[in-house]
């Protein structure tokens, strides 16, 4: 029975690369199941045994590289002590960071910043990925509007405002970095670029 388990981990993470690879190359809309059957150097019932169609398959794929939400929201709290904001600025830094030092991270956000249609077939993809985006938001607003939190802002910088800005610079680095890694350096520049942005966020960050 466990050789049967570890055998079926086996044939999912192969179907979870195959797949990587493939929509990296031909972008998901132009990739099949069947396509990433032959990669895999499985059957297509393999891959519908592990998965329920491309929109589950590519969805399992992002989990790979997403702090889940629970995760998100024990990082932001600041249970440990932490300025919030500081928690949330690590946390922005850790993700382009983190990025630039896997691979494998770096080939799924390629897929989804600039390899995705989200064509009908990827509907229920595209309406999980939103929803992490809009959670994301979410979470950064809530932490924003803390009182001690949104008494620090700088004048006409609301909450709303003060999460749009951190989730639109995240993006934005993201997806630069990974059309054209020349554009800057995440070891060197993520940092002073981070800290711009919340220094324009927050009267009294250091």
């Amino acid at each position: 029975m466990r050789r049967t388990k570890e055998e079926a981990e086996k044939t999912r993470g192969a179907i979870l690369v195959a797949a990587e690879h493939l929509f990296l190359e031909n972008g998901v809309a132009h990739t099949s199941l069947e396509q990433i059957a032959r990669a895999a150097g499985v059957t297509r019932g393999a891959v519908y045994w592990h998965f329920q169609n491309k929109a589950h398959l590519f969805n399992e794929m992002l989990s790979q590289v997403r702090l889940p939400q629970e995760q998100m929201i024990e990082r932001l709290c600041g249970c440990n002590g932490q300025d919030p904001m500081m928690s949330l600025r690590d946390l922005c830094l850790e993700a382009i960071v983190n990025l630039a030092r896997d691979e494998q991270r770096q080939r799924i956000f390629t897929i989804l910043l600039h390899r995705c249609e989200f064509t009908e077939e990827l509907r229920e993809a595209e309406e999980r990925h939103y929803a992490f985006v809009d959670q994301f938001i979410q979470l950064c607003e809530g932490l924003f509007d803390r009182p001690a939190c949104r008494s620090r802002l700088r004048p006409g910088i609301t909450p709303l405002r003060a999460s749009r800005a951190v989730h639109g610079l995240l993006v934005g680095m993201l997806s630069d970095w990974t059309r054209d890694a020349k554009l800057f350096d995440p070891l060197q520049d993520a940092e002073p670029m981070v800290d711009a942005l919340f220094q324009g966020l927050v009267k009294d960050w250091a």
